[in-house]
């Protein structure tokens, strides 16, 4: 049977960390370090970012990142989405994972060398009145968006297919992730799921999210992303079961609709579950930082006890 996986393996691997075989340097320098990290296991941060659900709540981020006209001119005019999405959702991976997983040096490292590439990312966009504004990624309220963009995501998802309660509740989830929207400079993160679907729905209430001819482009990427040949079969039934969790006015904001016969709804969640199911028996329930993680737990002497 390993034998027979090992191709789906290998491209999963690559997909996800730009690497076909062997754990990328950056995953075992997890070990290293001589802080225990912002996030310790049983966190609800650890229980969320290990299930297999983030795989479906990566592609739900990119859809709700798109409708803010601002993040949405970021990546069009200055990231290599095109030319190199799996380099882009590997460097993505990477950031949420040593956070999580990683010492808090190696959480404040990383978090500092993704706002220093941020400083270049400026420009201006023309909203749907033909306004011009200018965006900066590390304007505060686009690092507000992208970061909720992000935890909304990660806990619809982990709500949907999780397999055990979240550790606290989805506003421990909420509250102890705003440690990452510090470490990327947002000011006043959300720290429960009801504040941050108030600070989420209070753009759209302010005019700010649209549907341009860009969101469209970009949606049909993530719709239809280049993966390999043997990806391809399952994706969609993540796609669709990411766009299930959306909330009902950002699905029509963005033009998408959970699959339908008509006006027959048809199951989502479901044939999502079994996608991810599939994954994880391929690469394993829990990602392996977990592991280097531990090591240097164990290093130093941490005990749940």
């Amino acid at each position: 049977m390993p034998a027979l996986t090992e191709p789906l393996r290998s491209r999963l691997q690559y997909t996800f960390n730009g690497q076909y075989t062997g754990t990328p340097q950056w995953i075992t320098d997890l070990e290293k370090g001589d802080d225990e990290g912002f996030f310790l296991p049983g966190s609800a941060v650890w229980a969320v970012h290990g299930a297999m659900s983030t795989i479906a709540a990566g592609v739900r981020a990119l859809l709700v990142q798109a409708l803010h006209p601002g993040a949405l001119a970021g990546v069009h005019d200055h990231s290599r989405f095109r030319e190199d999405p799996l380099g882009r959702l590997a460097g993505t991976i990477r950031w949420i994972y040593t956070v999580t997983y990683g010492s808090q040096e190696a959480a404040t490292q990383a978090s500092n060398w993704v706002s220093r590439l941020h400083t270049k990312v400026v420009g201006q966009y023309d909203d749907r009145h033909g306004v011009t504004h200018d965006y900066a990624a590390n304007d505060p309220e686009l690092l507000s968006w992208v970061h909720m963009a992000f935890a909304d995501s990660f806990l619809a998802a982990y709500q949907q297919w999780g397999k055990a309660p979240i550790p606290g509740g989805p506003d421990a989830y909420v509250r102890e992730w705003a440690v990452a929207g510090e470490l990327m400079g947002v000011p006043n993160p959300p720290r429960s799921a009801a504040e941050m679907q108030r600070q989420l729905m209070d753009f759209d209430r302010r005019g700010i999210l649209e549907r341009t001819a860009r969101t469209d482009d970009v949606v049909r990427f993530i719709k239809h992303p280049p993966l390999f040949p043997v990806l391809r079969a399952g994706y969609p039934l993540l796609f669709t079961g990411a766009v299930s969790t959306l909330q009902p006015r950002f699905r029509d904001l963005l033009g998408l609709r959970p699959p339908h016969i008509g006006p027959v709804a048809l199951p989502a969640a479901g044939p999502a579950q079994v996608m991810l199911n599939g994954i994880g028996a391929v690469l394993g329930p829990r990602p392996v930082a977990e592991k280097h993680a531990l090591a240097r737990l164990d290093r130093l002497g941490w005990s749940s006890i």
